[in-house]
């Protein structure tokens, strides 16, 4: 009975089946309060994610930029190497930047009702707040990176600067 209560995860066997399957998450558990998934990269990827929960991120394979907003609204950049793990509390928004052939586990706690995660955009020219989409994560199979991306790149007014111009080149190409 252990196996369908405690599941173990062999995290290099779940990394191959991803890379295998051309997705980019495989959840590996959303019980209790609790959410387990490994993701691979995206090479497009340039929103700052704020989550309603603290967040781990435990490299698998390769190696991640994890690009973060101080207070301040300038950005850092932390580099997890493989094997290595960062903790992001809560609403600190930040963007894993890694290769598709890299491989994090994510472990968070499932959402509560009403809560949102947050995906911001800010513009390559000036630096300005672009646009942000806001959405529930009620099953993270979904991938609401995905939809979040899709919403925003489909969307030239909100790619747009109202400071500067820029329009913000739609990088899922």
């Amino acid at each position: 009975m252990i196996g369908s209560q405690m599941p173990i995860v062999g995290l290099a066997t779940a990394a191959a089946e991803l890379e295998a399957s051309g997705k980019r998450v495989k959840v590996l558990w959303q019980e209790s309060e609790s959410l387990a998934f490994v993701a691979r990269g995206r090479e497009y990827r340039s929103e700052f994610h704020i989550n309603p929960s603290d967040e781990v991120m435990l490299m698998i394979r390769g190696s991640m930029n994890l690009h973060y907003r101080n207070a301040d609204h300038t950005e850092g950049v932390a580099v997890i190497p493989e094997g290595s793990s960062i903790f992001t509390p809560t609403g600190i928004p930040h963007s894993p930047r890694f290769a598709p052939d890299a491989f994090v586990l994510v472990l968070e706690r499932l959402r509560r009702p009403g809560e949102l995660d947050r995906f911001r955009w800010y513009c390559p020219g000036c630096d300005t707040f672009l646009h942000e989409e806001s959405v529930h994560i009620s099953d993270y199979r979904l991938d609401p990176v995905a939809g979040a991306y899709q919403r925003f790149f489909g969307n030239l007014e909100a790619r747009t600067c109202a400071s500067c111009g820029t329009v913000m080149p739609d990088e899922r190409l």
